[in-house]
């Protein structure tokens, strides 16, 4: 049987370039147990044009960030967070999770 310990021998022995393919297995297996990041995991990109109301607020943003208003978490932050999580959502939907710019 194989135990948790054991999984994570093989993971500590895996190069860090592995780490994405192995997350991304990892994803797929949990899915097909939890419909709702199956649904995430598994749905189709967004192809519509892009709006006016969508660019003038990503507009804002930007000019949010050059300004150094607002709140920003880096790469590295969310992917720490989305590896330690189960839930996708729940770790994007945490209030105060980003850092002043």
């Amino acid at each position: 049987m194989t135990t948790l310990k054991e999984l994570h021998t093989l993971i500590d022995r895996l190069p860090e370039c592995e780490w994405p393919d192995a997350r991304q297995f990892l994803l797929k297996h949990l899915a097909k147990h939890d419909p709702v990041l199956h649904t995430f995991l598994n749905a189709p990109e967004d192809d519509e044009p892009e709006t006016e109301e969508e660019r003038a607020a990503m507009e804002e943003v930007y000019a949010d960030i050059r300004e150094g208003r607002g709140y920003w978490i880096s790469q590295e932050e969310i992917e720490k967070s989305l590896g330690s999580c189960p839930s996708v959502a729940s770790s994007l939907a945490q209030p105060g999770r980003g850092r002043p710019r």
